[in-house]
């Protein structure tokens, strides 16, 4: 112990521990937070956002400098540029006039493909029915099977699927399955080892530990895609868990909505799907994209769909930019079906804005969700919503896990999108935008339905309490990372 004293009296008196190295740790430190600073203030981020990333780097740079290497980044360029090339020219796609209306063409400036014509949409509306379409689908596939999710349960829903893949595997069908680094953490290494074994693909997108690369932790893969034999697609707000879906009811399985999709948009689907094969497996995306047939999916329906791909590998945010102008530009009415509530600044104020000048502004939210810190987060903008005379519902008792909107009983949109910061601006995400009578008359339905089994949120004419006001500010402040 006594040798080990003068060894630290001697290191801590030594001229370059005692001088120079305060002064290089110091430089380091300006450095890294100069760098970061220039990297924050290039990327679109809200101003609160924005705010509290400069405050961490600029006072505390050893740590706030990492983590906003981690958790800061938004947008993958090089990725970005490679999937701008991914909007093919789809031959024989029947003309969809919907081209020429303002949401379509906000949503095209900012990187979205045209609304093709010629497709059938087909909602699913029970857990119980996607589980057994999805199951009809494995089995009746005859070449390829692609399945990207979110989450993948370590349950009986995940086991049966992991089951019915490994099998068509061995029947020599083209099986592919693309789980979320984050989401699927548990379920990605040996709970599919039956897939690999049978000649199955499986792979991690953006795997979290080790990081793969900066912004990996915080970067996830949201989208919830399946495609067989590339004619039949089918996405929406489900992943492959017991809560989402299953052979036979339960009384806790989450309510949500997903659509199967034939046609010319397929298409698309299946070169999203391959793009982000290609970038999470390291293969070639111009060898995955010869597996394409020459010809397009044929005509199945008089839909016009327009699909929606928006997150890091979008250079601009194509879904916010949609959301937004359909929202803007409403003549009657706005409904909104999200299980996550919290909205930018413009997004917010466009919402309130609207609602006083007389639009139908609905927004239904559960009444309590599974991530009770977005609860808390949220109260500030549905207090500010109900004010302007937007009807406020929640929904329950359950928990409702759809994304939808549908604009004057017109335009729809679907997907794997919430109306929270990190589904517009951060996570990869899919959507489909259906511009028909048939599908916009089905929402209504469904989000009728919804309308019946929620309650207006109670008027509340008292400010909330300091602490609890301060929650909510924490809450919001953390929201980017919920």
């Amino acid at each position: 112990m006594e040798t080990l004293k003068r060894y630290y009296d001697a290191l801590i008196e030594h001229p370059v521990t005692n001088g120079l190295l305060p002064h290089l740790l110091t430089v380091a430190g300006f450095l890294l937070a100069f760098f970061a600073l220039a990297r924050l203030v290039s990327e679109r981020k809200q101003p609160g956002n924005t705010f509290a990333w400069l405050l961490a780097i600029a006072f505390v740079p050893y740590v706030g400098v990492p983590l906003y290497l981690m958790f800061g980044g938004r947008k993958l360029k090089k990725l970005a540029a490679r999937k701008a090339q991914l909007c093919p020219v789809i031959p024989g796609a029947p003309p969809a006039p919907s081209a020429d209306t303002f949401a379509a063409r906000v949503l095209i400036l900012n990187g979205a493909c045209p609304p093709l014509g010629g497709n059938r949409v087909h909602f699913l509306t029970t857990g119980e029915e996607s589980f057994e379409r999805l199951e009809h689908a494995i089995h009746h596939a005859k070449h390829s099977i692609h399945l990207m999710t979110f989450i993948l349960g370590r349950d009986v829903v995940g086991k049966r699927i992991i089951r019915l893949l490994a099998q068509r595997a061995k029947e020599g069908v083209k099986v592919r399955l693309l789980l979320d680094g984050l989401g699927c953490f548990l379920s990605s290494r040996g709970f599919c080892d039956p897939l690999r074994e049978a000649g199955g693909e499986v792979v991690k997108f953006m795997p979290v530990m080790p990081l793969q690369r900066p912004s990996s932790a915080n970067l996830r893969n949201h989208r919830k895609i399946a495609i067989f034999d590339h004619r039949i697609a089918a996405l929406g707000g489900r992943n492959l868990a017991n809560e989402y879906m299953g052979p036979t009811p339960l009384k806790r399985r989450w309510r949500d909505l997903g659509g199967v999709i034939e046609g010319p948009v397929v298409r698309l689907l299946d070169e999203i799907f391959l793009a982000d094969w290609a970038f999470a497996s390291g293969q070639s995306l111009a060898e995955l994209q010869k597996e394409l047939p020459a010809e397009v999916p044929a005509v199945a329906g008089d839909s016009e769909v327009q699909i929606v791909a928006s997150g890091p590998d979008v250079a601009g945010d194509p879904l916010y930019e949609g959301i937004l102008s359909l929202v803007q530009q409403a003549e009657r009415s706005v409904w909104i079906v999200t299980p996550y509530f919290i909205p930018d600044e413009v997004l917010f104020r466009s919402l309130v804005v609207q609602a006083r000048a007389g639009i139908d502004i609905r927004l239904v939210v559960p009444a309590r969700s599974n991530h009770p810190i977005t609860d808390l987060a949220r109260r500030h903008y549905l207090r500010g919503l109900r004010a302007a005379g937007v009807k406020v519902l929640l929904y329950g008792p359950g928990m409702n896990h759809a994304k939808m909107l549908l604009v004057d009983e017109q335009t729809g949109l679907f997907g794997s999108a919430n109306m929270d910061l990190r589904s517009l601006f951060l996570n990869f995400e899919v959507g489909a935008v259906t511009y028909s009578r048939p599908e916009a008359e089905a929402i209504r339905r469904w989000m009728q339905e919804v309308f019946a089994n929620s309650k207006l949120m109670p008027e509340s004419r008292k400010e909330p309490a300091l602490f609890p006001r301060i929650g909510e500010e924490v809450a919001r402040l953390l929201a980017p990372l919920l």
